[in-house]
This record gives C-alpha cells, sequence and structure tokens, in this order.
C-alpha cells in the first residue's frame, strides 16, 4: 500500500461521515471530511507531512513557506515544514487568521510569512474554494506570489474550478470519490 493510499483509508476510516451534514460553505451533504480527526493525530501529521512535501517537489513547485486560512490548513502547513526540515529543503508555515487582530501587531497573517515568499496555500477539505481565496487574497496583499493550492481531500464540488478561473493551479492528495470508495471497502 502506497502513502497515498495508506492517507485514503485513514481519511475514510477517522474523517469521513455519512449523513445529513450542513458545510461551512453553507451547502447541504450527506458526506461530511472532517479532515482535523486525521491531520491532528501523529500517525495522520507524519503520513501528511512528506507526501505533500513530495507532492509539491513533483510539481515543481519552489516556494518559500506553505500556509493557509486557520484552522484546517494550520497542522498540514506545520506538519510540511516540519518534513520540510528534516528533508534539508525548509519550508516556513504560516496561518492566515479569518480577520486580523484588534491587539499587539494587529497581523493577518501570523508567523515567518516574508513579502516576496513564493508560497503554497493550504487546504485541508476544498469545497468552494472560498477558504482558499481568502488566504490568497491576503498572502498577495502582504506582498506573497501564490503559486498554487494544495488540499488535502478535494471534495469535487466546484472548488478546484472556482480556483483555475481565478488563475490558480490546485493540487490535491485525496479527492471524495476516492474517500468514499474507500469507506466501503474493508480495512486490510
Amino acid at each position: 500500500m502506497t502513502d497515498g493510499d495508506r492517507l485514503i483509508q485513514m481519511l475514510a476510516t477517522r474523517s469521513a461521515r455519512r449523513g445529513q451534514f450542513t458545510l461551512a460553505s453553507g451547502r447541504q451533504s450527506t458526506l461530511y471530511i472532517d479532515a482535523r480527526l486525521t491531520t491532528m493525530s501523529p500517525d495522520g501529521l507524519s503520513l501528511i507531512g512528506p507526501l505533500a512535501l513530495a507532492t509539491l517537489r513533483e510539481a515543481s513547485w519552489e516556494v518559500d513557506a506553505v500556509g493557509g486560512l486557520t484552522l484546517g490548513a494550520d497542522p498540514i502547513a506545520y506538519a510540511i515544514a516540519y518534513a520540510s526540515q528534516i528533508a534539508g529543503t525548509p519550508l516556513r508555515a504560516f496561518t492566515v487568521r479569518k480577520e486580523a487582530k484588534e491587539h499587539g501587531t494587529k497581523r493577518v497573517i501570523e508567523g515567518p510569512f516574508q513579502a516576496g515568499d513564493r508560497v503554497a496555500i493550504i487546504e485541508d477539505v476544498l469545497t468552494t474554494g472560498a477558504s482558499a481565496l481568502r488566504a490568497i487574497d491576503a498572502v498577495t496583499a502582504a506582498g506573497g506570489k501564490v503559486v498554487g493550492v494544495l488540499a488535502l481531500v478535494d471534495r469535487q464540488e466546484g472548488g478546484r474550478e472556482a480556483l483555475e478561473a481565478a488563475g490558480q493551479v490546485v493540487l490535491a492528495l485525496a479527492t471524495a470519490e476516492r474517500i468514499v470508495a474507500a469507506m466501503s471497502r474493508p480495512v486490510a
């Protein structure tokens, strides 16, 4: 079993649920994927970091930093940064707040992000693309150059298309289709 297959299985068994759900986008769905149940677990982090880093490298995305809208993107970005340090090619991780702090530095972007950075925007579950677009806007406003969006899961509900229409390249480690297929298979 490949690391990609292990990730699909982990998402299918830990993060995916059937039922009636209202998503963050406001859409109704019979499938809910709470990626945090995978991304915040030790084995999830240790799998996702190297897999996402390899995906960025295979796509030839030469980035300085990775990050996205808090909270979903945070553990993924941190796992990538950690894996990049172990691999000897360090990338910095950052967090985009949903709104600027009203005290201190009043930043929207937290962490070692720098103007001029080439950035991969991280998304945990891509549905409409709205969260990634908010992160893209924040990074661009702060002087960063967005190379593309890396999603842990593409729900295949128009988010990829919305981001591509905005000029972004989108990569995904998993799709809802593959997760649903794994939900119906017995664990090996």
